[in-house]
């Protein structure tokens, strides 16, 4: 089973160098106006669109990874490709603490790369979804 998403975006090259940074690989497909990755880890589909006049809402994605060490290898892969990231570590947020990182692509998509340490009983930490989640209440509410 693989999950699959469709985003519009302003500028295609720049989301496929994000997206490819991110994903950890190149596109399946890639032509003057759409990319598709297809990844099996994460089990993803994500085809890109060009549309000069995309604007994104203020919601916000996630990739789950098995352990700390794979939200540090794709913090090192963000950073390295000059990305500016935000780095989580056991913080409690979505009643679950957590270590991941932040990053946000071409159209102003916030994506995390996360894995859950344990469940927690409280929701959220006092700073959790800080950033530029801090209007989007279903980030947070």
């Amino acid at each position: 089973m693989k999950t699959h998403l469709n985003f519009a975006t302003h500028d295609l090259a720049k989301s496929v160098d994000f997206y490819t940074t991110l994903l950890g690989t190149e596109p399946f497909k890639s032509l003057d106006d759409y990319a598709l990755f297809v990844t099996e880890d994460p089990g993803l589909e994500l085809a890109l669109d060009l549309n000069r006049n995309a604007k994104p809402g203020h919601e916000h994605f996630g990739i789950v990874v098995d352990s700390t060490a794979d939200v540090d290898r794709a913090a090192s892969r963000l950073s390295d490709a000059g990305l500016t990231i935000d780095l989580e570590r056991e913080e409690v947020c979505c009643y679950a603490k957590q270590t991941k990182v932040w990053a946000t692509d071409p159209d102003g998509r916030r994506w995390e790369v996360y894995t859950v340490l344990e469940e927690t009983e409280q929701r959220d930490a006092p700073d959790c979804c800080s950033d530029d989640c801090t209007t989007n209440e279903a980030c947070c509410a």
